[in-house]
Parts: structure tokens; C-alpha cells; sequence
């Protein structure tokens, strides 16, 4: 356990296929691209590859993997034009909304930090109201202050968020104190790196192509079906 004292001073997000259903929305959008070229589906072993990664590089993956005969920048002029019909249709995932009032009703910061970019990060939640009014913090993955090539797995994003959460608040809050809230492997090693105790929400899509939760969290965190699981009692929260 890396909690001090098993006491939460701070939750930490993830945001796609973690709080909204946008990872379902990234598959739905790609596999309309992959088709028009006579390729895919992308299926899951691919795709656990992806989560968490910024866009130009996930792009670049995609390419690589299918053999697509598109360069990144045509990719993402193609993905945006589909994403965009679909991201009004964005929802949150079971448990999350409830969570996020909690935590903020209990006056627990909390900070957003996605590989989204910011145009993607309004497209997907500019229509859902209250939710994402409730952060503290938001980080996305085209923030100034990440490293170019600093994405997940790397620790950067959480400690941006971590570092506009002290500042915020005039506080000292470290790593171990907090829980970072992930459903990608990716994002969870990069949790883990940042020296936090992890919570991990995957798809139960890539359930068969990742490992078990001792091989991918060890003693570093928790794997739950859904946010509606979260013992907050258990983290000293309720």
C-alpha cells in the first residue's frame, strides 16, 4: 500500500473509457476509417496499445499496424471529421458522475488529467453539463507544461495535476497521498511511476489481453468492474 496512513488527501482522473464512454466512440469512429480502406476491425489487442497514448502517437500506431496508406495528419483530419458527428453522444460511465459530486461535496480535490487535447476535450464534454465543472484541475495532453514524448506511460500528466492542485490550494499533497483513476494499462504504469496508489477500471473488452491485476498493479492499487465498486471507506474517504 503507498497511502500514508491509508488516508486520501487527493483523487486524480483519467477521462476516456474511464468517466465517459469515448473509448467505445474512438473504436465505433476508427473502424468506419479502417473499413473505407477495406482493413480492420481493430480489435482489442490492438487497441490496449493505444489507450492513454496522445493522439499523434496513437495515430502513428494505427498506421503502422493496419498498413494504412494515410499519414498521421491525414489520419487525424479524418478521425476529427467522424469524432465530431459522435461526440454529442458522449455519456459518463456508471458511477463516475456520483463519484466526482462526492468527492467534491467532501471537498477532496480532484483533477482531470487526459491525453485528449483541448478541441477533443470540449468536443467530448462540453454538452454534460455540471461534470467536468467539478475538477479543481484540468490537464490535457497538449498542456504546455508536458514534455513533447512525455505522455503516458510517463509520469507528467498526474504530476501537472498534482503540482495545479497544490498551487490552487496553497497545499503539499504528495504522490503516495493520492489515488489516480485509470482504465488503461498504459495510464496505470503511468500511475504507478508517478508513486501513486492506482485504481483501474478496464474495458471489459480487454479484460483477455491484459494481464492480472497482481501482474499489472502489484501492490500499487486495485482493479474494479466499474466506479460504482470504489469503497471509498476503504481509503479513509467516507
Amino acid at each position: 500500500m503507498y497511502l500514508i496512513d491509508n488516508s486520501v488527501k487527493a483523487c486524480l482522473f483519467d477521462m476516456d473509457g474511464l468517466l465517459i464512454n469515448t473509448e467505445d466512440i474512438y473504436t465505433l469512429t476508427l473502424n468506419r476509417i479502417l473499413k473505407e480502406y477495406g482493413l480492420g476491425p481493430l480489435t482489442w489487442d490492438v487497441k490496449i496499445q493505444l489507450q492513454g497514448l496522445p493522439g499523434q502517437e496513437a495515430g502513428k500506431k494505427i498506421i503502422e499496424t493496419y498498413k494504412l496508406p494515410l499519414t498521421p495528419p491525414e489520419l487525424e483530419k479524418k478521425n476529427m471529421e467522424i469524432q465530431n458527428e459522435y461526440w454529442p453522444t458522449a455519456a459518463f460511465l456508471p458511477g463516475a458522475l456520483e463519484l466526482l459530486k462526492w468527492l467534491k461535496e467532501k471537498d477532496i480535490p480532484i483533477a482531470l488529467c487526459t491525453s485528449s487535447n483541448k478541441v477533443k476535450f470540449k468536443g467530448k464534454t462540453s454538452h454534460l453539463g455540471e461534470g467536468f465543472e467539478l475538477f479543481d484541475v484540468v490537464v490535457t495532453g497538449d498542456d504546455e507544461r508536458i514534455p513533447p514524448g512525455r505522455g503516458k506511460p510517463y509520469p507528467d500528466v498526474w504530476r501537472v495535476g498534482l503540482n495545479g492542485i497544490n498551487e490552487k490550494y496553497d497545499l503539499d499533497i504528495k504522490p503516495e497521498e493520492c489515488l489516480v483513476f485509470e482504465d488503461a494499462v498504459l495510464g496505470v504504469a503511468s500511475g504507478k511511476a508517478f508513486g501513486s496508489h492506482v485504481i483501474w477500471v478496464p474495458h471489459t473488452g480487454s479484460l483477455p489481453y491484459v494481464g492480472t491485476p497482481e501482474e499489472v498493479l502489484g501492490d500499487q492499487g486495485e482493479r474494479l468492474s466499474s466506479l460504482e465498486e470504489f469503497n471509498k471507506e476503504k481509503y479513509g474517504l467516507a
